[in-house]
């Protein structure tokens, strides 16, 4: 070896080193990195000690080491996320509304450190990992709000006398498996409406991004999220079968909420059907992008760019199959070839002004590279792009395909990649046919300005979501999801906390069972709307007084009637005020009061006495008419007693009488 070798391998092994200890450095500069598994409120490892690396897709560094789990360490944490469960069940909507608006405020804090993780483990440009917070974080304000109007209903009842009521109850523990490509987002669109839902959760990251769910884990601790209800389980590659099996087949999980491909979502399926379990599957799409003649077309183009590359392509709502009318097909082509050539810029995601990262790892990247290879081979023409590019291994350049055959693989398959495929079409019932020749169905994108056409492809297309001259189509507050192969349920929205639930019905039956108690009490309380009715027609109501007020009056009173031998009624000035007869001698016992109308209910008492008529009125219809009783339910309660209630004395001595016999 001569000098001049020795020293460039001197110098080599420097700048090795030093890259090692930038890398380091800038690790210990993410303030939400944390490398253990977080189980009831612990970050700990592995029970076997194992761990494996989290690379950065940009170099290939490693950021850190995180748990490898196995099986026996997610039984562990679902059978701590079942014990937390028994108590997050019955905290109130709104408790539950309070500590995901919590979740959310940090988070919004934290936003730049999230989006730190997130460029590092998945490679996308720190703006894009930034608007992916803003987009997760919308879930959770959305579903701190829509935690506490989860509505039963009451429904009409075939039977005179039953009372049919239906409610929504958390369905247990769930099973939340997560992809790469969104690794904060699809977390917080699982995770948040499970925990409005009253839910606890089981998180198994993609082995390729744990870190941006360990930080989300480390957030939600901050908010005062409850030990037990978020779990995440760490594991590589290698171990995802087995604990996988176990997240779907454990007695204790009741849901498996799961987003990634239709191959594993096919054999998670399977694996629920086992327990007859719920699942909520968001699989792949393989969408249409169409563009009639009418279409704005410059429009078109800014929504395609939006649509295609966004995330580098890695999204399952990426359109992936272009469908352009004949009479606009060359000025589409030629214009789409110039904004990809404009702007998509590729590099590492820290780099200022990137905006196509790496593809996630070398297995997506031989996919996207073998779909094109394939079609260029098969007589398909790359317009621009089609290869790597020389900033390594994963970088994949946006590529623009025409001249695409039905034959040819990358036709039918969804790309999953930095490539749009364009085909030429003449009328609107063959684009529609090409269309849903898919046995995904996801999402589809149409663009024109014929307001019959646009709804004629709302309704023909077969997919769950499509979007009318716009290419980003996903929010917190419409539901997510698709049809055919593309999954099963829905996310965000409302219907996204409704996936977590369990309907239940219940039947009021025999609700006429307290004539049965005791008649004599109601004869009784017959004889007592008899006399009321009969100095009702005689005497004026008093009016309504603080109770002090009223007994000093009645003591006037009553010094006149003993001087003078009866007593002139007072009378009540025009004042809108509500007046109350004053026929029993019995005091009232406010409190008592309260518990008989809380035991029996008000609404209750009213309905319990349809036989019983006095003066050709039913007895609630009658007192509520004489002003015996206040005619606001929501003001008796409110312990506002501005007024005195003689006439309930008797009421609440039978009523006494009536629960006494009854016990």
């Amino acid at each position: 070896m001569d000098e001049e070798s020795m020293w460039r391998g001197f110098y080599e092994k420097l700048q090795q080193q030093k890259s090692v200890e930038e890398q380091v450095h800038e690790s210990r500069n993410m303030q939400l990195l944390r490398n253990q598994a977080y189980i009831n409120g612990q970050w700990m490892s592995a029970n076997s000690n194992c761990v494996f690396p989290v690379l950065n897709p940009a170099d290939d560094s490693v950021i850190t080491e995180v748990p490898d789990m196995d099986a026996c360490d997610a039984k562990k944490a679902i059978e701590t996320a079942s014990n937390a469960f028994e108590t997050w069940k019955n905290t109130t909507q709104k408790e539950r509304s309070y500590v995901i608006r919590k979740w959310y405020d940090i988070c919004q804090k934290n936003t730049d450190y999230l989006a730190e993780i997130i460029t590092a483990e998945s490679g996308k440009p720190l703006s894009e990992a930034k608007g992916e917070i803003a987009y997760g974080n919308s879930f959770l304000e959305w579903f701190a709000d829509t935690a506490r109007h989860i509505n039963g209903e009451v429904l009409t009842s075939p039977w005179p006398n039953k009372q049919i009521m239906v409610t929504r109850h958390p369905v247990g523990v769930v099973s939340v498996i997560t992809p790469w490509n969104f690794p904060f987002a699809m977390i917080t669109r699982k995770v948040g409406a499970l925990m409005a839902a009253g839910c606890t959760c089981v998180i198994k990251p993609s082995e390729d991004t744990p870190l941006a769910a360990l930080a989300a884990a480390e957030l939600a601790e901050q908010a005062g999220v409850p030990k037990g209800v978020i779990n995440v389980v760490t594991t590589s590659r290698k171990n995802a079968p087995n604990v996988g099996k176990i997240m779907c087949e454990h007695p204790d999980i009741r849901c498996i909420s799961f987003t990634g491909s239709t191959h594993v979502g096919k054999i998670l399926y399977g694996m629920a059907a086992k327990g007859v379990k719920r699942v909520a599957l968001e699989l792949g799409g393989n969408a249409p992008f169409i563009v009639f003649s009418s279409a704005d077309i410059e429009n078109a183009l800014n929504q395609a760019m939006l649509a295609k590359f966004r995330n580098n392509g890695q999204a399952c709502v990426g359109a992936n199959r272009f469908l352009i009318h004949e009479d606009v097909y060359d000025k589409f082509v030629e214009g789409f070839k110039a904004y990809i050539g404009k702007k998509c810029i590729l590099g590492p995601g820290t780099k200022e002004g990137v905006t196509c990262g790496p593809l996630i790892n070398d297995m997506q990247a031989q996919k996207v590279s073998g779909l094109v290879d394939d079609a260029v081979k098969q007589g398909a023409k790359p317009l621009i792009g089609g290869k790597f590019s020389n900033l390594g291994s994963k970088f994949y350049e946006s590529t623009l395909l025409v001249d695409v055959k039905p034959n040819m693989t990358i036709y039918g398959e969804e790309i999953f990649g930095p490539v749009a495929v364009c085909l030429k079409f003449k009328t609107e019932e063959e684009v529609v046919k090409i269309a849903n020749s898919t046995n995904s169905g996801l999402a589809a994108y149409v663009f024109t300005r014929e307001l019959g056409q646009a709804f004629r492809m709302s309704r023909q297309l077969e997919f769950g979501m499509v979007a009318i001259n716009d290419g980003i189509l996903s929010a917190a507050e419409p539901p997510f999801g698709g049809i055919k192969e593309s999954g099963i349920g829905r996310e965000g929205s409302k219907h996204g906390i409704e996936e977590y639930t369990d309907i239940k019905y219940t039947l009021f039956s025999g609700l006429d069972i307290i004539q049965d108690v005791d008649d004599s009490f109601f004869e009784k309380f017959g004889s007592i709307l008899k006399q009321v009715s009969q100095r009702a027609a005689l005497e004026e109501s008093t009016p309504l007084a603080p109770l002090k007020e009223v007994e000093e009056q009645e003591e006037q009173q009553s010094d006149v009637t003993d001087l003078q031998g009866e007593t002139s009624p007072g009378r009540d000035s025009d004042s809108g005020n509500e007046t109350l007869l004053d026929t029993d001698s019995e005091p009232e016992d406010p409190e008592k009061i309260d518990f008989y109308v809380e035991a029996v209910g008000w609404n209750l008492i009213a309905a319990q006495w349809p036989s019983l008529e006095v003066d050709g009125m039913p007895p609630m219809t009658l007192l509520l008419s004489r002003n015996v009783f206040p005619t606001s339910q929501p003001r008796f309660f409110s312990g506002q007693r501005h007024f005195k209630m003689r006439s309930l004395g008797l009421f609440t001595h039978y009523i006494d009488k009536w629960i006494q016999s009854d016990e």
